[in-house]
This record gives structure tokens, sequence and C-alpha cells, in this order.
């Protein structure tokens, strides 16, 4: 005896033929059409226990009919695919009560392991999101397979309250994902409140997030409400968890348990009603080996973990990437400009430690900088090789340590305003504290080759001249010639 009846919509031949006999031998007893009509049909006669469905069909889009089977048979689950493999596709199947959303090619085995699913849970519906979807304009781009993961889960997200844990390298999108799940999701109409741990004095952390009293500290001349208070009813976004003094993990812990918070100085508690997505490019559980992160938090925080691949990992979204920022910077009033094949393998080529946001600036750079229509192969290459370290000369033994030298330099230079914030005149400062002793090291670190130290900054040799004469640098020995 069958294990139950799929039906089957899709109108490429090749498609209905393989999962026809992928459902038959998995038990299953499935039929196949080429069109909406026939499927409406069966739907409506009350056949069938499962639907898999293209969205895309000669006589009838899938999306327009989804309502009207899942009016007239609540329960009937429907899988739904698609070759057209962007987020929007994902939300929208979620959106019209689609029970998975399999992107093409899929995996067979795949596919009857999400009809087992589906059979063995009868009854389980998708709320719908009520989020207008706009394809053009969508945060995240991309149709290879790391994306199509990402917007599966996204489309279950968005229908939940779960906590979210966002991990990634910097620039690959994670405050992106966090206003994705917020403005596709149930509290869509609520506040969504970013907060950046990295950003704010360690002192004053508790007071951003949980607000203060007045007179609760020195400064502190009226009530000023937190973050919470801002977020009630929609999304907290925590970013740089990782970046959180233990102290303050101590209070976030508690508020995650208990429902519940008192503001700096403030004794009565506050229920709150926020969803929390925490995001970090730290590795959160060498952290806790470390003693730096609490454990405890971490599980509160992990129920949902979330990683984002970095773009070295989809180079094949590099193209629609692309393609996507022109269209901005179109929009922006920066020209419309088009990219030829060959730039857009070399950008493929290029490794991206940056990631989405460096490539977004690099074509940002390609459009305001370079008058011509099309940007072509040698505009790519002289773009990235501008924005890439000058390689060593053959100078200086001492010429390879200077980055590294500066980088020591400047940690220990910020490092000494401590917890204060910088001093009036910071400028100044800066100019008499750090250019002119980097200025001074790239020239040592050359020999007084101002052609070199030049290249080496990054800088224009008028400039680098220009700069030298008027901070009075002393040149010891110029080799140029």
């Amino acid at each position: 005896m069958a294990r139950g009846t799929v039906l089957i919509a899709d109108d490429d031949t090749a498609i209905r033929t393989v999962l026809n006999q992928a459902l038959a031998r998995a038990g299953y007893a499935p039929r196949a059409t080429g069109n909406a009509a026939t499927l409406w049909r069966w739907v409506s006669q009350g056949e069938g226990d499962v639907v898999i469905t293209d969205v895309v069909m000669p006589d009838e889009n899938a999306f327009d009919l989804i309502p009207r089977m899942k009016k007239l048979r609540p329960d009937l689950p429907i899988i739904v695919m698609s070759a057209q493999n962007t987020l929007m596709t994902a939300l929208t199947a979620a959106e019209k009560g689609a029970y998975e959303y399999l992107p093409k090619p899929f995996d067979l085995s795949e596919v009857v392991a999400v009809v087992g699913r589906a059979l063995s849970e009868p009854g389980r519906k998708r709320p719908a999101s009520g989020a207008e979807v706009d394809g053009e304009d969508l945060p995240l781009i991309g149709r290879s397979p790391a994306m199509q993961e990402i917007y599966r889960i996204l489309a279950r997200l968005t229908q939940t309250d779960l906590t979210v844990m966002i991990t990634g390298e910097s620039g690959t999108g994670k405050e992106l994902v966090a206003r994705v799940l917020h403005d596709f999701g149930k509290r869509r109409q609520g506040p969504f409140v970013p907060i950046n741990m990295a950003a704010i004095p360690r002192e004053l952390i508790e007071s951003e997030l949980f607000g203060h009293e007045k007179g609760a500290f020195t400064g502190a001349q009226t009530r000023t409400p937190g973050r919470f208070e801002q977020a009630e009813g929609g999304t907290l976004f925590l970013d740089e968890i990782g970046d959180m003094p233990l102290e303050a993990q101590t209070r976030l812990l508690r508020v995650l348990q208990q429902g519940e918070y008192t503001t700096v100085g403030g004794r009565t508690p506050i229920k709150t009603n926020v969803r929390i997505v925490a995001a970090t490019h730290r590795d959160l559980k060498s952290q806790i080996q470390q003693g730096l992160f609490r454990e405890d938090l971490f599980y509160r925080l992990n129920v949902v973990p979330l990683r984002l691949p970095p773009l070295r990992e989809r180079v094949e979204d590099i193209g629609d990437l692309v393609r996507h920022f022109l269209r901005l910077a179109g929009r922006e009033g920066l020209g419309q400009k088009s990219i030829e094949t060959g730039a857009i393998e070399r950008l493929k080529a290029h490794p991206w430690p940056g990631n989405v946001r460096e490539l977004e600036n690099v074509v940002r750079r390609l459009v305001a900088l370079h008058p011509q229509e099309t940007l072509t192969l040698q505009i790519v290459e002289q773009e990235l090789a501008g924005s890439e370290p000058p390689p060593n000369s053959g100078g200086s033994a001492d010429e390879g340590d200077l980055t590294e030298a500066v980088e020591r330099y400047l940690t220990r230079y910020f490092a000494s305003f401590g917890n204060e914030l910088p001093p009036p005149g910071l400028y100044d400062r800066i100019i008499r504290d750090v250019e002119k002793p980097l200025l001074s090291a790239a020239l040592a670190a050359t020999r007084g080759n101002q052609i070199r130290a030049a290249e080496l900054l990054g800088l224009n040799r008028n400039t680098l001249r220009a700069r030298i004469r008027d901070l009075n640098i002393r040149v010891l020995r110029t080799v140029e010639g």
C-alpha cells in the first residue's frame, strides 16, 4: 500500500519524470501534470496528500494558486520549487503558507525526505507574514547553494519569535539579516533597534541597554529610556555581542531569564516584550573557554544559530551582487553603468577579505571615478591594484614590518585615552602624534626614498613632499636622484 499520494506540477517533463521515479521508489503514489489547471482540479476533488509545485507554470503562477488551495484544504502540505532562487521567492513561499521551499536544482533525497516530514506532521501550517515583498529592494542577493540555505532558514524564522545568533566575518551582512528577520516577521509593525556593543564605552553599556533614572550617576539630568524600552514590541539587535563586558552579560542574562529589568538607579521592575537577535564575528566558544563570555548567556542567545558565509565561499554570487550595487549607484545619481563579463570574472578572482561590504565599496568607487558607461576588465584591474597593499619593492628590510609597527603605534596611541572621550582638538593631535611619526617611519624604512615611501603610504609623491615641508620633517637621506 502506498505511503501517500503526491501531486506534482511542473512544466518540465524531465523534472516530472525524475520526481515520479524517486517518489515511487520511496513507496509513494505520485501523479504529475504540466499545468496549474489540472493541479487545481485534483486538489478541489480532494485528491493528494501532499503537493509539489513549481512557481512558474504556463497557465498560472503557483503563488496565485496556493491561497486558493490553502483556503479549500488548509491542512494540505504544499512544497514549492523554483529556479528563481532569490530571498523573495523563499519569503513569498512562506507568506503564502507553503510547507517548504526547495530551490532548483534540488537533491532528490532531500525532496523525498521533505515529503516524508510533511506527511508525518499533518496540520502544520505557516502563518502568513503579511509583509509585502519587493524583489528589487531585498537586502540579500545571491543564488549560490550557501545563500539558498540562508533564505530557507530566514523564511522559517520570520514566522517565529525565536532568539537568533548570527555569526560571520565582518562585512558579510549580519545586520541586513537581522533586518530581514524583523521587516518580514510578526513584529514588523514594531521598532527595529540596533546597538553595537563594540562602539559603546564599557561603563555606559548598562545605561544604553536599560536606561537610567534622573540622578543615577553624575551627568544624569533626566530619566532616559534604554534600548530595551525603545524596542518594546519589536526587535532588539545586539551587534558584536562578543564585545559585551561580563558585568553587563550578567544583567542581560537575568533579563532573558525573567523577562523584566530595572533601569540604572531604578527599583521598579519593567516587563519587556522584545525579540532578541544577536550577532558577532568572534568565536564565542573560544571566549567562553577564556572566561570572557558567559556560557549560560551563550545558550540563551544561541537558540537558532545562523552562520553567514564569507564572500569567498559564494563567489558565484559576485555577478549578481555587482549588478545590484550598480543599480543602487544609478538610483543615487552616480550614473547608470554596465560591466563586462571579463571584469566580473576578475572580481571573482579577488580574495575579498572585507566580504560583501568591500565589494560594494569597490563598485561605488568604480562608478564614481570612471566616466565610461561600461566598466571594463582594464578599469577593474586598475581599481583592484590600487586597493591592494603595495608589494615589497626590495628596499630596506624594515619596509615589510612597517605596517605592523604602525598598527602597534596606533594601538598604544588610542589606548592612551583610556575610557575618556578624545580630547578637544583631536585632529591637530593626530597630525602631531600620528601623521608626522608615520611619515618619518616610512622615510626611514625606505632610507629617504620619497618615491617608495609615497607608494608604501598610498600617497601621491607631490602630496608626500608637501606634507614633509608643512610638518618640517627632516629627510636624512634622499636617493631619488
